[in-house]
């Protein structure tokens, strides 16, 4: 699944239910895809300011969280959690805090 950032600031890729991380700058683009074999992975988007929560399940079940995934840049490198993170980035029980 692609992501781009089309705005002037900063936007969060948020994992869950990992709570992993993925900064994007203006321009960037970043694509969520499953390292699951054979899983049908369906993907569940919930869009607030300043941030993209990402879930993974496996055929659209809830109750089927896919561990085996990755994000990955424009030229196919796999990028780790907090990358790009700001620095003093503020968080709440429910991700990354956007002012």
């Amino acid at each position: 699944m692609p992501i781009e950032n089309r705005g002037d600031t900063e936007l969060c890729l948020f994992i869950e239910p990992y709570c992993e991380d993925y900064w994007m700058k203006p321009g960037d683009a970043l694509t969520v895809r499953s390292d699951a074999e054979g899983a049908d992975v369906w993907f569940d988007t919930y869009v607030s300011k300043g941030c993209v929560t990402v879930w993974l399940y496996e055929d659209g079940d809830p109750c089927k969280i896919v561990v085996d995934y990755a994000v990955v840049d424009a030229s196919g490198t796999r990028l780790e959690s907090g990358h790009q993170r700001p620095l003093g980035q503020r968080w709440s029980a429910a991700g990354p805090i956007i002012d």
